[in-house]
């Protein structure tokens, strides 16, 4: 069987933080039992499609899926498991951000069939997670981690950012020990984005608060970059980092070009070479659906010819730290890339930022820090 990935959409936060510009909000308990009640009713409309698919992987984001009761997420999990064939070894994630989650809640997940966390944390330092408007504290992070652990959760990723406003090198390394020490099975670390019309950025362009300039961020990330690896951490993904087999296979299938049905507002798709999306409000959802007509709130953002599927391939595949294979380009293509993309790969190599070995295309160290900042739109 195909496989096929899904992504499910929960848009609901207790607040949204001060540098987040993701479909998220606040709403009523009647909201999100709404939503949820249309969400269900989706996944089960579409499933007739995919019956010869089996799904290797499911990922549940937002907004805050832990914020929302669990019996409601349970709900949704056990539609997907109802209506699609399920594969034995799936990687099922949710994201949760403590301040919205407890013990009783992660027990009831895990015991649903969920057996990957990933926690957002940031910072280990109290006075910088109150600065962009985090709810939580590290201490209730640590509560939850402990907890994760205890109900049985063995993949456990957490969240990380750099280059924050007034971030010191110091604090961002103490962070990254302290998590360390902790061993979870995946980190991930992010280059702050400033996003406009976002709280953090209006207070950086009034002149409130201070970003870093780009050099301390440059070296913030070769930093950390280094402490991983040192501490047997697998490097592989520009932002990601993680014990060996442990790898987000959710991601790793975005980046492998592979194919995924996204549910709920706003989620994406890629499914037969088309990226599509649900539209971004819940009102119009919930009608749509409601009305039968769900396919209303389907809006194509791109429909792919061999070129630009080539070329996404590419620039997918270059996020990795291993780069992208020739010969599996070969095979999805039937083309050699090296032919195929001579001219830019010959300019990239010879600007420093590229280089080809036996097969594989991959990023230099240079072409490495100029892609951690241009990449994070693409996270």
């Amino acid at each position: 069987m195909k496989n096929l990935g899904i992504y499910v959409h929960i848009p609901f936060c207790k607040k949204k933080c001060d540098y987040c510009d993701f479909v998220s909000f606040e709403a009523e308990n009647n909201v999100q039992e709404k939503y949820v009640d249309a969400l269900c009713m989706d996944i089960k409309n579409s499933a007739i499609k995919f019956q010869e698919y089996e799904i290797n992987t499911m990922y549940f984001g937002g907004g805050t899926p832990s914020y929302i009761s669990e019996n409601l997420i349970v709900k949704i999990l056990k539609e997907i498991q109802k209506n699609y064939k399920i594969a034995n070894n799936a990687e099922i994630t949710i994201e949760v951000n403590p301040g919205t989650v407890n013990k009783e809640k992660l027990e009831i997940y895990r015991k649903s069939g969920f057996n990957r966390i990933s926690i957002g944390l940031q910072s280990t330092h109290d006075r910088l997670l109150k600065l962009i408007g985090r709810i939580h504290t590290y201490n209730e992070f640590l509560e939850t981690y402990k907890s994760a652990r205890e109900v049985g959760f063995e993949n456990i990723n957490v969240d990380l950012m750099l280059a924050l406003p007034t971030q010191t090198m110091e604090e961002l390394v103490d962070s990254v020990n302290k998590i360390i020490n902790l061993k979870p099975e995946h980190i991930s670390i992010y280059s702050l984005i400033l996003e406009e019309n976002t709280p953090l950025y209006n207070k950086v362009f009034s002149g409130k608060l201070e970003i870093l300039d780009e050099e301390l961020e440059r070296e913030m990330y070769w930093k950390t970059k280094k402490i991983f690896e040192k501490n047997k951490y697998n490097h592989y993904e520009i932002s990601n980092f993680s014990k060996k087999g442990f790898e987000s296979k959710h991601n790793m299938n975005c980046w492998l070009q592979e194919e995924y049905l996204g549910f709920g507002i706003s989620a994406h798709s890629y499914f037969n070479n088309k990226r599509f999306a649900r539209t971004s409000n819940l009102n119009e959802y919930i009608k749509n659906i409601e009305m039968n007509n769900s396919e209303k709130n389907i809006e194509i953002n791109e429909v792919q010819n061999r070129e630009s599927k080539a070329k996404e391939y590419m620039l997918l595949g270059l996020r990795k730290i291993d780069g992208v294979s020739i010969s599996a380009f070969e095979r999805k293509f039937e083309i050699n890339p090296l032919f195929y993309f001579r001219f830019e790969i010959s300019k990239l190599e010879e600007e420093g930022l590229l280089e080809v070995d036996l097969d594989n295309i991959k990023l230099t160290d240079k072409g490495l820090d100029l892609a951690n900042q241009v990449f994070e739109e693409f996270v």
